[in-house]
């Protein structure tokens, strides 16, 4: 068999984009994630958008969807206005 062929095995240390982190083994020493099992919406229960590019907004003007906080603006703008 030969030998050092094998990567180098750390404890590697996962810090995730909500600030929650744990200790797993590793070929690499330090691993960032943008979302985790304590931030998924599948395992949270709760929806949240993550907007990549803003192709949530992008998805609304182009199928003329409005959400609350927009409709919401839009009105005080009018009467702000007037």
């Amino acid at each position: 068999m030969k030998k050092d062929i094998h990567p180098k095995y750390y404890q590697c240390k996962v810090t995730c984009a909500c600030g929650n982190s744990w200790i797993v083994g590793s070929t690499r020493k330090e691993i960032s994630l943008d979302i985790c099992s304590a931030c998924h919406p599948f395992f949270t229960g709760k929806q949240k958008l993550v907007d990549t590019a803003g192709r949530v907004e992008k998805f609304r003007r182009k199928y003329g969807i409005k959400d609350k906080t927009t409709e919401a603006m839009e009105k005080k703008n009018k009467k702000d206005s007037k």
